[in-house]
């Protein structure tokens, strides 16, 4: 939902937006969540920029609280031009929670997040949303113009986007509560192919404000692969020894970590139930001292340090009471083995244990620092290197059993050297498989999902050799 700039006197600020709802609501609770997202973004094709541009959007929605049941309704930029259209949704978010109650209490149900022992204020509550520039591509279009010419030059074509995102996070309670928080969120993506299109291979990153991404070193690397590619080598399906880079481990540990749901795994409908009751906690699933963890405060990929969500999902991974709760470093898995679960402050309370919500990151470590992709190519006689995984999904959730494809970059690994380009497969791991077989792993970096870098941009990941590495069949995907 745009709001275009000869909108924007109309609409109220995000402050007057939560103060409006606060004071026109009359059920036992309510939180008040505002969003200003300012969005850049620059595409490009055959070597040139195609497209880019500047867009604003203001999201909102009223969680309303009758006894144990809560409801919740969204805002547009047409509800938020006066008090009285504010009061329309509070009282829609309402009459939503008075239907719940007709289904019985939540399950999710807890006491709203008071302010605690703090203010519960953010000091800069009453400043006004983060505004979002095309300037934050400054130190990024240079290098990517650079990269254009080596293209041309070299016979390659380039394509590919940049978006960056400022998102301004507002919420407010009938508590007390009253938080502020600015997410900037960067990405990168950069296919690379050969002028004859029979050649492609793909790259991404992850960044805050693209400072910090060397786009000329990105193209060299993808030249490099499809160097590797001038031979080609068919394969069968089976067993290989294989490196995965940092966003190929990513693709699979975020999966993980969205499985980690407490309720799900007491009641046996997860990977981390155990046989016969309870859950997996202190299992080994690494012979190496890996540690896997979510934390707001991990520097380089911070996120929103509170809860404000618009529904209670992700098997109870996240409530609607628990909006406005701080969110700390929870961990998943500690010197190999499974170390905790997500908690709601609902499932913590019914299973007698902290609550545990996840930050928006997700980090791996416990490898050995100095060791690189191509140190980890090194040790291996005879394997594969997998630098883009797509299309996972899951076959079997109670062993995280995953199925997927590669793309735009499977290659073979001979005498410790990448020798060929390799058709496509389509392979079944489990991330606990990634983790158990991994026999070597490198230094942790900043990273990109590929296949969930819609949805989850802050990662850190170590690249890793894992043994045996399932292809299940031979993919005609080019």
């Amino acid at each position: 939902m745009s709001d275009h700039s000869d909108q924007a006197t109309s609409v109220l600020t995000p402050q007057q937006i939560i103060e409006a709802a606060l004071a026109a609501s009359r059920t036992d609770g309510c939180v008040v969540v505002v969003r200003s997202i300012g969005e850049a973004n620059v595409r490009w094709a055959n070597n040139t920029v195609t497209t880019s541009g500047l867009a604003a959007s203001l999201s909102w929605f009223v969680v309303a609280v009758d006894g144990r049941t809560a409801g919740t309704h969204a805002g547009s930029a047409v509800d938020a031009a006066s008090a009285a259209a504010v009061a329309g949704v509070v009282a829609a978010a309402e009459g939503a929670a008075r239907s719940a109650a007709a289904s019985g209490p939540a399950r999710d149900a807890q006491p709203l997040i008071e302010p605690g022992s703090g203010s519960g204020v953010d000091a800069d509550f009453g400043d006004a949303p983060a505004a979002e520039s095309f300037g934050v591509y400054d130190a990024l279009l240079p290098g990517l113009s650079a990269a254009f010419d080596g293209a041309r030059g070299g016979e390659r074509i380039l394509y590919g986007f940049a978006r960056h995102e400022l998102a301004t996070t507002y919420l407010g309670s009938s508590t007390g509560l009253r938080r502020r928080w600015v997410q900037p969120t960067g990405t990168l993506e950069v296919n690379a192919k050969s002028s004859d299109l029979t050649r492609s291979s793909w790259a991404g990153a992850s960044t805050a404000d693209f400072r910090d991404v060397d786009v000329e070193s990105m193209a060299d690397d993808l030249t490099r692969r499809l160097g590797w590619a001038d031979r080609t080598v068919q394969l069968e399906a089976g067993r290989y020894d294989t490196v995965l880079p940092p966003t190929s481990v990513a693709d699979f540990l975020i999966h993980l970590a969205w499985s980690a749901g407490a309720r799900a795994s007491y009641e046996g409908r997860s990977a981390f139930s155990a046989p016969g009751g309870g859950v997996k906690l202190g299992e080994r699933v690494s012979d190496r001292p890996l540690e896997l963890y979510c934390d707001p405060a991990e520097p380089g990929i911070e996120s929103v340090p509170f809860v404000a969500v618009d529904s209670s999902g992700y098997e109870e991974q996240f409530s609607v009471f628990d909006n406005g709760a701080p969110i700390g470093r929870s961990s998943l898995v500690r010197d190999g083995k499974l170390d905790g679960l997500v908690h709601t402050r609902a499932t913590a309370a019914e299973y007698a244990t902290a609550a545990t919500i996840p930050a928006d990151n997700l980090v791996l470590r416990g490898g050995d620092g100095s060791r690189s992709i191509d140190d980890l190519v090194a040790g291996v006689d005879r394997g594969l290197l997998i630098t883009s995984q797509w299309y996972l999904r899951e076959v079997d959730p109670m062993t995280m059993l995953l199925t997927g494809l590669t793309r735009d970059g499977v290659y073979l690994i001979e005498r410790g050297e990448v020798t060929a380009a390799v058709n496509n497969f389509r392979f079944n791991m489990s991330p606990f498989d990634v983790l158990r077989r991994a026999s070597d792993v490198g230094g942790t970096q900043r990273c990109l999902s590929r296949e969930w870098s819609d949805w989850f941009t802050r990662t850190a990941m170590p690249p890793m050799r894992v043994d045996g590495f399932h292809m299940s069949s031979v993919s005609k995907a080019q």
